[in-house]
């Protein structure tokens, strides 16, 4: 079954129901510059009441950061996985996963099939394709999927995640097409930046759980 992350929480309530509706994961963005942005103080707020609702994992999404302010806030935040959405290298994904203990994503911006060739170069739990965006994502644009498909196809041991202009009226037609690890979405479901519409939210998670493989 194709996984499903909803990115760009920043209310305890938006958290919650998201977990009610059974989401897999949460994302919870401290990257100061993201218009979603979650101070470091507030993500246990955060994540206690996605768990406190559901069984969703937390990810905590960062931009090019330095080691020791990833282990900081895993550990204040508890977080289960980190993702990483910046220019960051094979290098650099591998010493956070040993230095925090939990699992990385790696996000990569794709454009080009050039984009695609070297994902297995990145050791990391899942590979997260976007489009490529001055604020690394969460604008809702969209990108080529027949390029995820066909990362899918030449890479069938990574866990491919697929984000990118998805939407309630778009996600079942992705999955169908690049049949993904997992969907990840923030602006598709969202009233405003960072507040999330609970229609939306509950249309996306039905039509990508009815798309989903079995």
């Amino acid at each position: 079954m194709t996984r499903i992350k909803i990115c760009g929480v920043t209310l305890p309530d938006d958290a919650a129901r998201a977990a009610m509706l059974g989401v897999d994961f949460i994302g919870l963005n401290f990257w100061p510059r993201s218009k979603r942005y979650v101070q470091p103080e507030r993500g246990p707020m955060l994540a206690a009441a996605a768990r406190g609702a559901g069984s969703a994992k937390v990810v905590g999404v960062f931009v090019d950061p330095q080691v020791d302010e990833v282990v900081e806030i895993a550990r204040a935040v508890d977080l289960d996985a980190v993702q990483l959405h910046g220019d960051e290298s094979p290098d650099l994904c591998k010493r956070i996963s040993l230095a925090v203990y939990r699992p990385v994503w790696k996000a990569v911006p794709v454009a080009s099939v050039r984009d695609i060739e070297h994902l297995d170069a990145f050791q990391t739990e899942a590979v997260l394709l976007d489009a490529p965006t001055p604020g690394r994502g969460g604008a809702g644009a969209r990108f080529d999927h027949e390029l995820a498909r066909q990362a899918r196809e030449r890479f069938p041991r990574l866990n491919i995640v697929l984000a990118g202009g998805l939407t309630p009226e778009t996600v079942a037609t992705a999955i169908g097409m690049v049949e993904p690890w997992a969907v990840d979405v923030a602006s598709g479901v969202e009233a405003a930046a960072g507040i999330k519409d609970p229609a939306k939210l509950q249309a996306f998670v039905s039509a990508a759980r009815a798309a989903s493989p079995r």
